[in-house]
């Protein structure tokens, strides 16, 4: 029987001794704490083609004119050039970062602003000397500054983050902004011809408020009296610990229907709690369970060195975890508070979770698109998801697992268009949602949304793009009101069960989303299906 826990602790997991070099490690390199510093002193820039490297002090950076007053190898060359390299390295430095900046508005701390941050960084450099301490004031203090003046720039995020050198590739660092920018540009040109779409008339848990009360505070009061929280534990036989659930119920009238919720890469269930509050305070049952292998502490042990990054056979162990627990609800091992039917499912997944959920409505993982691009470093497509995607060609073959009780699924920001190279076929047992931001750099929107999608239309899946949206600000934390995707996937959900077997994904299958009312006045989305035209 499962066990309720009271504490957040865990027990030491047994890892394998052998620690493989595994491409997902240099997104997190940066990092694991060295020495102390205050903030970047010197640049290192790599010339690939002139087989030469130049060092610059950041101050000279500022502008053309300090370049050229200045004393550096880079300050030289500029100088014996007429100020053309000089143009040419500030322009570069001058381009935006796509760095979420809400939590820095927020004040919030830590993680994902830190992880964004270094992402970025990592993906054209390296940082030298980091700081031991990278979720503090400081570091939220110096990336509010550098948005200070709006967008932040490659050198404004240079200037706040700390450490003492970083060696930067400058034609790496060009090619992956424009890149950055072509993977986009599809999402832009449809967002612009799309309407978005209204939010709720009502905001979902939000009554008529008292003039000093904010809509936050009034979701919140009303979500605690209408749902309950605990956490359980329950024994799986492919994992060597009970798999840790976090299951949010209604309070009282149930509608017998059950969601279940899976976290991304290095995240956890509590990053998701909003859309179980807000699925539970309309009468949903939600289990959002821990997958251990790839979680948010699994991430601190791997940055500690205690512990290998995921290996190849969490894809598979992933949909596993959900299947066990939709066997444990249907048998009766794990008791819900409210009877349901565990014969009939919606799954909603962000980033690797959305994946999972994939591989549950009947995408087919196959080697064959991995073995063909994966070693391509020069693909146009290529993006910082296929890091995780390429780690998983070991792991494919097992991970065919699609459970005919999954009748839809929600899936946000899913990395696939190397995993699933069959794509949505007529053999998919569930009806799909995709849903991407047109700022997210980690899993683009244009190769890993837009494409996959053409394919998958016919069959009444469909693709809603979010303007504004990005890899982290999608996510609702403990948003009682279910954040930004709150109303969308709602509406998703309750569409899905409603339709009865029409739920199934078929060839000219009327859509399931409502065409209007599940907006937001913050990030407009768009149901952008019906303009995406033919592969």
């Amino acid at each position: 029987m499962p066990q309720t826990r009271h504490s957040d602790r865990r027990r030491p997991r047994h890892w394998r001794q052998n620690l493989r070099a595994f491409g997902l490690l240099a997104l997190v390199a940066p990092l694991i704490p060295t020495a102390p510093a205050l903030a970047l002193e010197e640049v290192v820039i790599e010339l690939p083609l002139l087989k030469t490297q130049l060092t610059v002090k950041l101050r000279e950076l500022k502008s053309a004119e300090a370049l050229r007053q200045g004393s550096s190898d880079l300050a030289e060359l500029d100088r014996a050039s007429n100020g053309a390299v000089g143009r040419q390295v500030i322009e570069l430095l001058r381009q935006p970062v796509p760095l979420s900046m809400k939590q820095v508005a927020d004040g919030s701390m830590g993680s994902p602003l830190v992880e964004q941050a270094m992402l970025v960084l990592s993906s054209i450099g390296f940082v030298e000397g980091r700081s031991a301490d990278l979720s503090g004031r400081s570091l939220t203090e110096a990336l509010r500054q550098a948005a200070s003046d709006g967008e932040p720039t490659l050198l404004s995020l240079l200037k706040a983050i700390p450490g003492q050198r970083l060696t930067l590739d400058l034609g790496r660092t060009r090619q992956l902004f424009n890149r950055m920018l072509r993977q986009r540009q599809q999402a832009e040109s449809l967002l612009a011809v799309t309407p978005a779409v209204s939010p709720p008339v009502s905001p979902p848990l939000s009554p008529p408020l008292a003039p000093a009360v904010s809509a936050a505070t009034t979701a919140r009061a009303v979500a605690e009296k209408s749902v309950s929280r605990r956490s359980v534990t329950l024994p799986m036989p492919h994992r060597p610990d009970p798999l840790e659930i976090m299951l949010v119920e209604p309070a009282s009238a149930s509608n017998g229907r059950l969601v279940l919720i899976s976290h991304g890469l290095w995240d956890s269930p509590a990053a998701f709690e909003g859309w179980g509050i807000l699925l539970a305070s309309r009468g949903y049952s939600v289990a959002l369970p821990r997958h251990p292998g790839s979680d948010s502490s699994q991430q601190r042990a791997v940055l500690a060195g205690a512990s290998p990054p995921p290996d190849p056979e969490e894809l598979a162990r992933r949909p596993k975890d959900l299947i066990a627990v939709l066997d444990a609800i249907g048998n009766g091992r794990l008791r819900l508070a409210q009877q349901v039917d565990a014969g009939r499912v919606v799954v909603l997944g962000h980033s690797w979770g959305a994946t999972t959920a994939l591989q549950l409505a009947g995408l087919q993982p196959s080697k064959e698109t991995l073995l063909q691009r994966c070693s391509d470093l020069d693909d146009p497509d290529r993006n910082l998801s296929w890091t995780l995607q390429c780690s998983w060609l070991r792991g494919v073959r097992y991970a065919g697992l699609a459970d005919p009780r999954v009748v839809a699924v929600g899936a946000v920001s899913p990395p696939m268009s190397l995993l699933f190279a069959r794509g949505f076929t007529s053999e998919q047992g569930g009806r799909v949602l995709l849903v991407s931001g047109n700022r997210d750099w980690v899993v683009p929107p244009d190769p890993e949304a837009i494409a996959p999608m053409r394919w998958g239309r016919a069959i009444g899946n469909q693709l809603v793009l979010v303007q504004g949206g990005d890899h982290f600000n999608l996510r609702p934390q403990g948003a009682a009101d279910g954040g930004v995707l709150g109303p969308l996937l709602f509406a998703w959900t309750e569409a899905a069960f409603a339709a009865g077997p029409a739920v199934r994904p078929a060839p000219g299958a009327s859509p399931l989303l409502p065409a209007q009312g599940w907006g937001n006045g913050d990030l407009p989305m768009a149901d952008v299906t019906g303009r995406l035209g033919n592969p």
